[in-house]
Parts: C-alpha cells; sequence; structure tokens
C-alpha cells in the first residue's frame, strides 16, 4: 500500500515534467522549491539556464545564494531537463 502523502507529490512531478516549459510551470516549481516565505520577498524569470531572482533585501540575497544548490536540485526533481542551471540574484529595483 501506498501512502497518500508520497503518492501527491509523485504525481506532480510526473504532471509537471510532461507540460511544456512556460513561465507559470517555472514559477510554479520555484514555490515548491523555495517555500512561501522566500517566495513573497523574491520574484523570478528563466532566461535560457538562468534564473534571474530579483530580492527585496540584501539578506535575502544572500539566503538565495546560500540555497541556490538545494533550490535547483529541488527544482530539477519538477522540471527535469527544462530546470535552469544556475541562479543570478539581482536586487528588486
Amino acid at each position: 500500500m501506498q501512502l497518500l502523502a508520497d503518492a501527491i507529490p509523485r504525481a506532480v512531478t510526473e504532471l509537471l515534467r510532461d507540460a511544456p516549459t512556460s513561465p507559470g510551470k517555472v514559477l510554479f516549481a520555484w514555490k515548491a522549491a523555495v517555500g512561501p516565505a522566500m517566495d513573497r520577498v523574491t520574484s523570478i524569470r528563466q532566461e535560457g539556464a538562468t534564473l534571474l531572482v530579483d530580492v527585496q533585501t540584501a539578506a535575502w540575497g544572500q539566503e538565495v545564494k546560500r540555497s541556490s544548490h538545494v533550490i535547483l536540485r529541488r527544482m530539477e526533481g519538477l522540471l527535469g531537463a527544462d530546470v535552469p542551471k544556475m541562479i543570478l540574484v539581482r536586487p528588486r529595483t
């Protein structure tokens, strides 16, 4: 028997991987990868293999940089081959 708590994330991952890449798909993966607190203080846009992350404060910028390898790995789990390869942190203007 499979637990529902295990099946739902796996099903979402499979659905995401099969969907075409779009800004909405990348945003969904970002929100799932970073959680609500970091999502509230950032905005993102993918340009090629780079994920541009605008942050509200320098402290959040440092946190995104520090966590970038974990964030990219989580996003890869959701996006598959469409995952950004690097994160570029920028102050929000």
